[in-house]
């Protein structure tokens, strides 16, 4: 990985959580906590924290599949069979999953990151999600004994 991230598994999520402390001036738990009792105050370290939690279980997932792979390598003759073949995928892919999350992590970070500044995040930006509805999403109460309107009386008739 670039940006000074060791290609070591653990440092991945080791450097991204300090430069979270850092963006932050908090250690992680008490961004963590702030974020669960505000998730709406700064939709930034929601992501973040977010995509962090996704990070860890990421590279929990990797250290098991890798785990795995260790175990099924330690009984297997001179060659590979294909369960452990399938094993070693698993771990390409547990590893590629991990990289994403930290991409997105280190994206979430870097305030200049490309697609931040343009007319696509402005747009982004006006589709977060909102409080409350925009629309009125139920059919207004009608008083008691006021009859429904024509058109819901002939809801099953063809249109012509």
């Amino acid at each position: 990985m670039s940006d000074g991230i060791s290609v070591d598994a653990e440092d991945v999520v080791g450097v991204l959580t300090e430069r979270i402390e850092a963006r932050f001036d908090m250690d992680l738990e008490h961004l963590q906590a702030a974020v669960a009792a505000a998730p709406t105050a700064n939709p930034d370290a929601t992501d973040i924290v977010k995509w962090h939690g996704h990070l860890v279980a990421a590279q929990a997932a990797l250290n098991r599949a890798e785990d795995d792979l260790l175990t099924a390598l330690e009984t297997q003759p001179s060659e590979v069979d294909d369960p452990t073949m399938g094993l070693a995928h698993h771990v390409n892919a547990a590893v590629a999953t991990r990289d994403g999350r930290a991409t997105v992590v280190r994206w979430l970070l870097d305030p200049d990151a490309l697609g931040k500044k343009d007319l696509a995040a402005e747009r982004l930006t006006r589709l977060r999600p909102r409080t409350g509805p925009a629309v009125q999403t139920s059919a207004p109460q009608r008083p008691p004994g006021t009859p429904a309107p024509a058109s819901a009386s002939r809801t099953g008739a063809a249109v012509r």
